[in-house]
């Protein structure tokens, strides 16, 4: 992985999201920064093979959101607040994406500091963010919230939560926690989870003795969270086929959208190319050439931009060809 993002790619991303203090800015969501946004830009860093700039987005990261007792992030850091910390719950996919990032760069690095970060880190998310629900093992969203105590006898998840790719890293680091089941149970979640006439999961799934719905209180939409779902899968080594065909199809017939899961029909359509870059992946998956226009990275907003280089790190790495 470590070269699959170019030099170029890099700088431009972090001139317009990292801060010389090495944290990562969402721009379009009020400036915050947040657990997931750090675990990208390591991510990012490590793939492009920036140490200089991975070392001071984790050094923000550790001094700033590592301040729980459980080990965990909090997830919500906001520049105007004091503190800066303005909710100090977790949101596990950004645990689960800076403990990959560390482990990585901990390994190709030699970097002790970093392998052992990654360990108490994997640590923290095996003892307190997973959990059974009806015979799965799944990934709670955050260490507070969501669950059967408080949601009328449902658990609440995000199946985009499931870093694929990082489960088997997670399971190196500690090693005594169900990894292996962490990660058949989200398949087993995508593969159920097909709402709707587009046959698609909701941003937020509600699991019950019933089965899966989409989680109440929530919008029953295929939407920004859940888009990220067949990239993750397609980095972990998913092929074309059963898993992924609700998405292809999708990308196909509708294209990069916010999908209502009640009608099937798209209520926003994603114009940017980053979200553009998700259909191409999943169809490059299938072999079909990326487009010129998105072989080329140029920044537009945080989200976007960061999945248009993961896309495009998959690409490079798993497809070719492709290009």
């Amino acid at each position: 992985m470590e070269g699959t993002v170019s030099g170029a790619e890099w700088t431009a991303y972090a001139d317009h999201f990292v801060g010389e203090d090495g944290r990562v800015v969402d721009d379009v969501n009020g400036g915050i920064s947040h657990s997931e946004s750090q675990g990208y830009g390591l991510l990012l860093a490590y793939s492009a093979g920036d140490r200089d700039g991975f070392d001071r987005i984790w050094t923000f990261t550790r001094n700033e959101l590592l301040i729980r007792s459980d080990r965990l992030a909090a997830w919500k850091w906001d520049a105007s607040a004091k503190p800066h910390v303005v909710d100090v719950n977790n949101a596990s996919d950004g645990d689960v994406l800076i403990a990959y990032a560390l482990g990585l760069a901990g390994e190709s690095w030699r970097n002790q500091r970093y392998s052992e970060a990654a360990r108490g880190l994997a640590s923290a998310i095996g003892e307190n963010l997973l959990t059974d629900a009806n015979n799965r093992i799944v990934l709670r969203p955050g260490a507070e919230g969501f669950g059967r105590a408080d949601n009328n006898g449902m658990l609440v998840v995000n199946p985009s939560y499931w870093i694929f790719e990082a489960f088997p890293m997670l399971e190196k680091l500690a090693p005594d926690h169900p990894w292996q089941q962490l990660a058949a149970s989200g398949a087993e979640l995508i593969n159920a989870a097909r709402f709707g006439p587009a046959r698609l999961p909701t941003d937020w799934v509600a699991i019950s003795a019933e089965g899966l719905t989409p989680a109440p209180d929530f919008p029953a939409v295929y939407g920004y969270n859940a888009i990220r779902i067949p990239l993750y899968l397609l980095r972990a080594g998913a092929k074309s086929g059963p898993l992924l065909e609700n998405f292809e199809h999708a990308a196909a017939s509708i294209g990069p959208a916010i999908i209502d899961i009640a009608t099937g029909q798209p209520v926003e359509t994603l114009t940017d190319p980053g979200y553009r870059m998700l259909d191409a992946a999943l169809a490059c998956a299938a072999g079909t050439p990326v487009p010129e226009d998105l072989r080329r990275f140029e920044p537009t907003t945080y989200y976007p931009s960061t999945l248009h280089l993961l896309a495009l790190s998959y690409v490079r790495e798993r497809q070719p060809q492709c290009l």
